[in-house]
């Protein structure tokens, strides 16, 4: 959304964002790493979004892929908060979005409301 947020969601595809963009009800900087874990990509990351200094989160898939680059961004930002989706339905973009905007809310992130009915 806008990368003067304080918070920072870090999420791994651009369905994901979307969803997330969907259910959120503040001014909140979704970052897509696209899957993937490259380093010099993450150290621009880190520079341009000042990750070191703001509310990270991170919401990744529960399948292998979204394991191993929670893992890496884990070792990355010992400060990011997690937030998990059900291995029932494995994937962000496919998880219902009354069950991300109450695993949003836990974590303090403003959400519409009609999400949680």
């Amino acid at each position: 959304m806008t990368e003067n947020a304080e918070k920072v969601i870090i999420v791994e595809g651009v369905t994901d964002k979307k969803q997330i963009e969907r259910i959120i009800d503040e001014a909140v900087t979704i970052i897509c790493t696209n899957g993937t874990f490259a380093v010099e990509r993450f150290d621009e990351l880190l520079e341009t979004y000042d990750l070191d200094h703001r509310d990270v989160f991170i919401l990744v898939d529960e399948d292998p892929s979204g394991q191993k680059l929670r893992k890496q961004l884990s070792n990355e930002l010992p400060h990011a908060e997690h937030i998990y989706v059900s291995s029932e339905y494995r994937e962000v973009a496919t998880t219902p979005e009354s069950y991300l905007a109450t695993a949003l809310v836990s974590k303090h992130i403003a959400v519409n409301p009609i999400f949680l009915m």
